[in-house]
């Protein structure tokens, strides 16, 4: 800053409101200020500016998302970082990989960088790690519920998607029904599976009839685990998948084994070109974008003080009918 003051033969103070679009100087003044920061390739000094500012504020959200891999969360991260910036915040954002001590570390990384609030999906069973002093920290869960600390949070209505699932194969003729799912010790893959069983047995299905394949990690795990169901013994005649990248693999193998147009398939969560494959793919969206606004809301609402309850804010899942979904059961043998 001395340099730039230097530069454009003003005092510091001059410098200082200038860059942080203070009144009191005049247009030609300004100017020549801007002008000396450019050829300097000044920048403004964020931290050591948030010592001064009311509150220590450093305009800057930490975002903690399981996989940037999965495309549920990269939607989710554009639509908060999009209302964020609006607002002059940046988004710091890391990836978690589905790993509870890494979330913890982060987490605790976060703080350490003193940022204005958390946005994250928790991985960890638990966050009750969480230092005392984090609960003046604004912290807004996505996708996920918190456990062990009391924090708002936006998440999908997972139950109700699977439900809707399973009640439009049945509706559509399906008995022989196959879910598929990756881990299962996560809030979200709890609530699809109790959807999905819960809507079976109002349609009088016992759960002892469906294959439930679950554990699946990846794309690859779950074609292979597809390729073997459909070329054993009893093959379903519908699959629902409970996650975007076992859908992923599931569509490869239902490819693979010419099997896409007779074979019906549900995915819940919707992706890019899910409209183009053949057929299109029916899915359960869960309008990430909508919880990625309602999250950023949420948080800047509590960094500007407001102190109202936590509470979970429930984005209703939209089944969206694309062609795969609709693929009928095959004629009973005579």
């Amino acid at each position: 800053m001395r340099d730039v003051a230097a530069l454009a033969e003003v005092g510091i103070k001059t410098v200082s409101r200038v860059i942080n679009d203070e009144p009191g100087v005049s247009e030609v003044t300004r100017q020549k200020v801007l002008q000396a920061a450019q050829r300097l390739n000044y920048q403004l000094d964020m931290a050591a500016q948030s010592l001064r500012r009311a509150g220590r504020q450093t305009l800057s959200i930490g975002l903690l998302l399981p996989s940037v891999a999965n495309p549920f969360h990269g939607q989710i991260h554009r639509a908060l970082g999009d209302v964020l910036a609006s607002h002059g915040m940046a988004v710091l954002a890391a990836s978690l990989d589905d790993d509870a001590a890494r979330e913890e570390a982060l987490v605790k990384a976060f703080l350490r960088r003193r940022v204005d609030g958390l946005v994250l999906t928790p991985v960890a069973k638990s966050q009750g790690y969480l230092p005392e002093h984090s609960s003046d920290l604004p912290m807004v869960f996505i996708d996920r519920e918190p456990v062990g600390t009391d924090a708002d949070a936006v998440v999908s209505d997972n139950a109700a998607g699977a439900a809707k699932a399973a009640a439009h194969l049945i509706s559509q003729g399906h008995t022989k029904l196959a879910y598929l799912a990756g881990r299962t010790d996560i809030q979200t893959a709890r609530q699809r599976r109790r959807g999905f069983t819960d809507e079976l047995g109002r349609a009088g299905i016992s759960p002892d009839t469906v294959h439930f394949l679950e554990g699946l990690r990846s794309e690859e795990s779950a074609r292979k685990a597809v390729r073997e169901l459909l070329t054993g013994a009893e093959p379903p005649t519908a699959i629902f998948s409970a996650q975007i990248l076992v859908t992923f693999g599931v569509m490869r193998a239902l490819q693979e084994l010419g099997l896409n147009r007779a074979v019906a398939l549900v995915g819940f969560g919707d992706f890019t070109l899910s409209d183009m494959m053949d057929p299109g793919i029916t899915v359960v969206a869960q309008h990430p974008e909508h919880i990625g606004r309602v999250a950023a809301e949420r948080i800047l609402a509590r960094i500007n003080g407001d102190q109202q309850e936590p509470q979970t804010y429930i984005v209703p899942c939209e089944l969206i009918l694309r062609g795969s979904g609709e693929v009928p059961p095959p004629p009973p043998n005579r």
